[in-house]
């Protein structure tokens, strides 16, 4: 039983969480970057975890039962995204030489953790992938069974962040070209304005 919640926990949080979003957008940035990479798996990988910790123990329940609360998140979420696409497409039309082990600019830790903070939990998706729906599945766990639950997904969200973070390396000749940097910051640009979209969309209503 505590072996198939695992398996349970692993498979359904890597399917959510391989989808492109933000986040992911953010991370293989860095990591093409080579800046406080280590940082951002280990901060986003947490973040994960205890958000689907808290959904199995009954978080989803609040959060469901105060539409306002979605609400919120939903606009703050918008709005970030918006101010980061703004930034990726002004770095897209930017002459300058970028490197994937360097930048013209490096920001600081506390910097990076802000912005990973930013993409983690003003993403109104994370909650519903981590709290609602991981959650809910969770607590149907046997009691015994849970925290292996909760085990899988961490594992799983654990893999994909340091893939992403650390394998993006291996991007690192492709990326030694200024023009596939501002390739790839207008393509975020354009990943954050969609993601824009599906957010207030539902507020239009």
């Amino acid at each position: 039983m505590q072996g198939s919640a695992f398996i349970t926990g692993l498979a359904l949080s890597a399917s959510l969480i391989v989808a492109i979003g933000a986040q992911n957008a953010f991370v293989l940035r860095q990591g093409l970057r080579r800046e406080h990479v280590f940082a951002i798996v280990l901060f986003c990988a947490m973040a994960d975890f205890i958000l689907i910790a808290a959904g199995v123990a009954g978080v989803a329940r609040v959060i469901d039962d105060v539409p306002l609360l979605t609400t919120l998140l939903t606009a703050g979420g918008a709005v970030f995204l918006s101010w980061y696409a703004f930034q990726a497409f002004r770095n897209a039309f930017r002459p300058r030489e970028l490197h994937a082990g360097q930048s013209t600019e490096r920001l600081s830790l506390r910097t990076i953790l802000t912005q990973a903070a930013g993409f983690t939990f003003l993403n109104p998706h994370v909650y519903l992938d981590t709290l609602l729906l991981l959650g809910s599945i969770g607590a149907r766990q046997p009691a015994d069974a849970r925290i292996w639950f909760v085990g899988g997904a961490a594992v799983a969200s654990g893999a994909w962040f340091s893939s992403l973070g650390f394998g993006a390396r291996l991007l690192a000749p492709l990326f030694a070209r200024s023009m596939t940097w501002r390739v790839l910051d207008f393509l975020i640009g354009l990943t954050m304005l969609a993601l824009v979209a599906v957010l207030v969309r539902p507020l239009m209503h």
